[in-house]
């Protein structure tokens, strides 16, 4: 006897806050931050719009977890290792983030409502500073300097009209309207340094991070 196949549809998964906050993630991480809506997220999880809001209250809120998510992703500072180490550890993890979450450099910090996971991280690095003989004033300065910096260096490397495969090229044709001699710093700087092969504006982040690490060294034995 024949028998007739029966196409069944894969179960959805149930719908929650971090499906849809992941989702959320994915979304910004692929199109950025502003291609992101309520409508848009409810169609690429297959719901009615208003199945949102029964678990985010609104676009604020969606933001709110999705900020979350990316300090859960950032470790924490190791708890065996020496300050410098603990925060240059901390320092490469929060870029590392940021390179993979480009739409939550200017965020990060600016949460009014911040989730369990960003307070664990800034309690864990204050912890990490007042532990390591910073008096309260002073890890409020370092820890200013140090997210100043990274996420600086962050916000500049992606706003970079060039990556390293094409470096050359964009610096040949930014100086080519001018005058050999307009502006020989600029020249100099580019085709000594930044035309040579191998040159990577990235390898700048640790140079710079090791003089903020060793400048706060420096201002906590002063201070001391």
């Amino acid at each position: 006897m024949a028998t007739q196949a029966v196409s069944r549809r894969e179960p959805r998964s149930r719908l929650s806050r971090e499906r849809i906050v992941r989702a959320a993630i994915t979304h910004a991480d692929d199109g950025g931050l502003e291609a992101l809506s309520m409508r848009k997220l409810a169609e690429e999880l297959e719901v009615a719009p208003m199945a949102l809001y029964r678990h985010v209250a609104n676009k604020d809120d969606l933001i709110d977890g999705m900020v979350d998510i990316i300090f859960s992703e950032i470790g924490p500072p190791s708890s065996g290792a020496d300050w410098k180490t603990a925060m240059r550890q901390r320092a490469i993890s929060v870029r590392e983030a940021l390179s993979s979450h480009r739409w939550a450099v200017g965020l990060m910090e600016s949460r009014t409502n911040p989730g369990p996971a960003n307070l664990r991280h800034h309690d864990a690095v204050l912890g990490t500073l007042r532990a390591a003989g910073f008096d309260i004033a002073m890890a409020a300065h370092a820890y200013s300097l140090l997210d100043s910096y990274i996420y600086g260096f962050a916000m500049t490397q992606m706003n970079l009209p060039f990556d390293a495969s094409d470096v050359a090229d964009v610096a040949q044709s930014m100086l080519r309207p001018f005058p050999v001699n307009e502006y020989p710093n600029l020249v100099e700087i580019m085709t000594q340094h930044v035309m040579k092969p191998g040159y990577d504006y990235g390898d700048e982040f640790d140079y710079g991070l090791n003089v903020v690490l060793d400048g706060l060294e420096k201002a906590r034995a002063r201070a001391g």
